[in-house]
């Protein structure tokens, strides 16, 4: 079948077209500073970028055809470029779709992101979509960088993705179409990461669920836990309100019109031994992320900011598509809002073992746990031109109890905040800041997870309409497991 396009035709997209085909036209810059992958180092990126093929739909033709540019409206490398110059070391482009959706990813989005590789080797860049998530909402797809990726994203998506088939099949639309989708992505040698987007964004209220629900994050977990690894707990669109469309600017943050975000965070995450802490108190290996969610900038009349202009998450790795992808499943991660820290560490020590930040350690019943955090805030300003600093961190922990018997759980009441460190509470150590405290004769197995901010808020509270992004900052690592052997 020949695909039939249509190209959105406004001044903007002309340019953007032009812009693009600058370029292609271009080899990379002689004097590109080759960046070493000696070592792990702490590397910002966004996992859910949209580009031009995020398209509309000319819905008078059968079947309908893309108008490129109809909904998000940049070129692949025009994001690049950005995530580049807001401090990103690696992005995903991830695209959702709709009727042969599949076609418009492989014949013309993946070409596009081979020349961006090329035009901005600085960022590691890696093939996916947001995939309309059969029986859910949106997921980021992020596809291993191999030689038949974009195979493999086709095959994914033609079988898989809800909004694929015209006309339109509701059966295509099951949680057990989910599942089959999860087994299949198992079969792969090089298997995808699935991160489930806004989460909550559907939600009629507090603790009232929409098209996610915590049964449905366990199910996925359960049938491939190496796939499906987390949640965005920050989502993207936060820019509404400072948009140049003024009539954006009483919008809630991240369109969540029905329950707030809190902080910035989604409540699955910001509510303090709830959903995100029960999937902890599990045991199990459920990260959080942020991202930009990027389609149109809020300086042209959208509610976006740039990948990396306001939040970024942070991975553990080495400089390369293996180590990145491998960082995000294993859950060495950090998030932050605005550039309120550059670097996390949260180190648990104890019984001649120690465990980092997405990792695990064991010890004997009664042994002493030695914690210490490390954060950068820097001494900078961020994109608004603001130097936040950093007022409060947050110790929090939470029992280890096993599987639940109820898979709608949403609550963990072991949860709670152990110590509350302010500027008096910590030592200076070059462009660190360095806590330390002792967990006394650990008897119970635990997690334990950090939260910061620049506000004076105790708890994350729901975010009023028009409230300015810049304003209030989070961040959040992800949790270390301490085991107690018995």
């Amino acid at each position: 079948m020949t695909l039939r396009l249509i190209f959105k035709p406004t001044v903007l997209n002309l340019l953007i077209s032009f812009i693009f085909l600058g370029f292609l036209g271009c080899e990379p810059s002689s004097n590109t500073q080759k960046v070493s992958d000696s070592g792990r180092q702490w590397l910002a990126g966004d996992h859910h970028i949209h580009s031009r093929y995020s398209v509309g739909w000319e819905r008078d033709s059968t079947p309908p055809a893309p108008i490129i540019g109809g909904d998000a409206i940049y070129p692949i490398p025009m994001n690049a470029l950005m995530a580049k110059r807001y401090g990103l070391s690696w992005m995903v482009s991830t695209d959702h779709g709709g009727p042969n959706h599949s076609k418009v990813n492989l014949e013309m989005a993946y070409p596009e992101l081979l020349s961006s590789r090329k035009a901005v080797p600085e960022v590691i860049q890696f093939y996916g979509m947001e995939f309309d998530t059969p029986g859910a909402d949106h997921s980021s797809l992020i596809i291993p960088h191999t030689h038949d990726e974009s195979e493999h994203l086709h095959d994914i998506e033609s079988q898989f993705n809800k909004r694929e088939p015209f006309p339109s099949d509701s059966t295509w639309d099951t949680e057990p179409r989910m599942l089959e989708a999860l087994d299949y992505m198992k079969t792969l040698e090089t298997k995808p990461v699935v991160i489930a987007n806004h989460p909550s964004r559907s939600a009629t209220g507090f603790r009232e669920y929409g098209l996610y629900d915590p049964a449905e994050f366990r199910n996925w977990n359960d049938k491939a836990p190496e796939i499906a690894v987390g949640m965005a707990g920050a989502p993207g669109h936060q820019a509404a309100t400072i948009s140049a469309d003024s009539s954006f600017r009483e919008r809630p943050r991240g369109g969540y019109g029905r329950f707030p975000t809190m902080g910035g965070f989604d409540q699955m995450t910001a509510k303090l031994g709830g959903f995100w802490d029960s999937m902890l108190g599990e045991g199990r290996r459920w990260w959080i992320t942020a991202n930009s969610d990027s389609h149109v900038h809020w300086k042209e009349g959208g509610s976006d900011f740039w990948p990396g202009e306001y939040s970024k998450t942070y991975v553990y790795a080495e400089k390369s598509h293996e180590d990145i992808l491998d960082g995000i499943r294993s859950g060495r991660v950090f998030v932050t809002l605005g550039d309120l820290i550059s670097e996390l560490y949260l180190t648990a020590e104890g019984g001649h073992h120690s465990a980092d930040i997405g990792g695990s350690m064991h010890v004997e019943r009664g042994d002493d746990i030695e914690i210490t955090i490390r954060f950068k805030d820097p001494d900078s300003t961020n994109t608004w031109g603001d130097n936040p600093e950093v007022s409060r961190v947050d110790l929090i922990m939470g029992e280890i109890y096993g599987p639940v018997t109820d898979r709608d759980s949403d609550t963990n009441p072991t949860t709670e905040v152990i110590e509350r460190f302010t500027e008096a509470d910590w030592e200076v150590d070059g462009d660190f800041r360095v806590i330390r405290y002792t967990l006394a004769e650990l008897n119970t197995s635990n997690y334990i997870r950090i939260r910061g901010t620049n506000s004076e808020e105790l708890e994350p509270e729901e975010d009023p309409a028009g409230e300015d992004p810049w304003a209030e900052l989070w961040f959040y690592s992800n949790p270390v497991f301490i085991e107690v052997d018995q």
